[in-house]
């Protein structure tokens, strides 16, 4: 089985490959393809492959093995979702479209200042960063739990080649190739949780109607959570949910740039609005994938997988009942894992680097260093992507609770102060002191963390996702303060 999942794997990474060829040999090249795509992204295939990269790695896991601590209570946060991209679509596309924006960090030093584009930046470098490692992490830990352990090969060797993988079919084409190999890995992903779902409900003898009825009977389709006190009330969720989108999406330099590889303004609304009536329904799938397992565990009597004290890992759940099934599952889920890993990686390196030369190293104001430009440009791709392996290597001894739910911790966090920053640049006419910018930045998830970490003691409330909503309007009223005082 082993030999048969490596085989699948370097099948598929030779397709990754045949792609990067192809879309090389197509329009444009040098920066303008690794930065821009050419612009010419046909937005059906952006909007397709979005879905591939927004789900990744942890969705792929931790949404199907949520099902048994949560249910489908991360359904109101996906309709959050659609509210999110509605605002992208209608306020965020028109502006970086107008300004004709490479990264969608410069708004921010336009607007602001310059210490206020490199804040942005630098806290969209250490949210993507973290969380992209975390999802990428989740793939490299799955392959090395059911293929590498057995061999004896260390935990750091699958993480180099994965990482080496994506450096090499990125290094050169950067965003025109990402727009493209997306579109497979979307497929391949949702082809391995259709077929697993498929191959459960045969197992069983179940149709799909059936199986949504014995779920219900036993609890596993709870989708409103109505206690206000708890981190996951509908409420808070569907909250969540849009402003996770506005920010993570929006506000996310990853996203936006396949998004500014479309044509017009239009095409790019059309893609974004195509995307969250795609997301909703491929989330469904993964929800049902969730109930179909713990159904099959009960219906055969199958442990769950548990770690040393005897607590179920909700994260092993969906590898350990495909592994158990079949070969065929098997083989699905391997290939669904390492298509979810490269999409979510893949896009990320592409938008570290944009960021990096853009607003740290100045790209994209003159044509005479162009030479010295694609240079730089290299080194920083190779740099980040040794960061984004050390991440993913530091973080085995750690990984403890679900995948999900330790990226949105880091997302409410990290991306509150770039919400916080947009809204005041955006919905105010006020100039901010650009120098408290950073101290701002820095000050508003500390009060956050501190306030989540206070809450249940002192005010009886735990606070979820929406605490991203909260370090956003911290860092809002900061910046309105800074602007009453700034010096003239």
């Amino acid at each position: 089985m082993e030999m048969t999942i490596l085989v699948c794997f370097a099948v598929y990474t030779a397709l990754l490959f045949i792609v990067m060829w192809l879309t090389s040999r197509r329009g444009s090249h040098g920066n303008e393809a690794f930065f821009r795509g050419g612009r010419r992204s046909p937005w059906p295939v952006v909007a397709y492959g979005m879905i591939g990269a927004s789900l990744s790695g942890v969705t792929f896991m931790s949404v199907p093995g949520g099902v048994y601590t949560s249910g489908w209570t991360y359904m109101p946060m996906v309709l959050g979702y659609v509210l999110g991209y509605a605002a992208i679509a209608l306020v965020l596309l028109p502006l970086y479209y107008k300004l004709n924006l490479t990264s969608i960090y410069t708004y921010l030093g336009q607007r602001i200042g310059s210490r206020s584009e490199k804040t942005g930046s630098l806290f969209f470098i250490l949210s993507r960063l973290l969380g992209s490692a975390l999802r990428m992490y989740l793939v490299v830990f799955v392959l090395y739990e059911f293929v590498f352990r057995a061999w004896g090969v260390p935990f750091w060797v699958p993480a180099v080649v994965f990482i080496a993988i994506i450096l090499l079919y990125t290094f050169q084409g950067g965003i025109k190739t990402v727009v493209w190999t997306d579109m497979l890995q979307t497929t391949f992903l949702l082809l391995a949780a259709g077929a697993t779902v498929v191959a459960i409900l045969r197992s069983m003898d179940m149709s799909a109607a059936s199986m949504i009825k014995a779920s219900a009977a036993e609890g596993y389709t709870r989708m409103f959570d109505t206690d206000p006190n708890a981190p996951k009330f509908w409420l808070k969720q569907v909250l969540a949910g849009m402003f996770i989108t506005i920010t993570m999406t929006g506000l996310d330099q990853d996203m936006m740039q396949k998004n500014l590889t479309c044509r017009s303004l239009r095409d790019a609304q059309k893609n974004v609005m195509t995307s969250s009536v795609l997301f909703i329904i491929v989330n469904i799938l993964f929800l049902m994938l969730g109930s179909a397992l713990l159904l099959y565990a009960g219906h055969t009597g199958f442990a769950l997988p548990t770690d040393n004290a005897g607590t179920v890992v909700a994260d092993k759940i969906f590898p350990s009942v495909a592994f158990s099934l079949s070969g065929f599952t098997a083989v699905c889920f391997v290939l669904g894992m390492v298509a979810a890993g490269y999409s979510s990686a893949d896009g990320t390196l592409t938008a570290l680097t944009t960021t990096f030369c853009y607003n740290f190293l100045g790209f994209g104001e003159g044509h005479a260093r162009r030479r010295s430009e694609t240079t730089t440009r290299r080194l920083v791709h190779v740099a980040f992507a040794l960061l984004y392996l050390l991440v993913i290597v530091a973080f085995r001894p750690f990984h403890r609770q679900s995948l999900i739910d330790t990226v949105f911790d880091v997302a409410s966090f990290t991306y509150g102060p770039l919400l916080g920053l947009y809204a005041f640049g955006l919905f105010t006419k006020r100039q901010a002191d650009d120098r408290w910018v950073p101290f701002i930045a820095v000050a508003s998830p500390v009060v956050c963390y501190i306030l989540k970490a206070g809450s249940p003691r002192w005010f009886g409330y735990n606070f979820g996702f929406e605490l991203l909503l909260i370090n956003g309007l911290i860092t809002f009223a900061l910046l309105l303060a800074s602007s009453l005082f700034r010096r003239r």
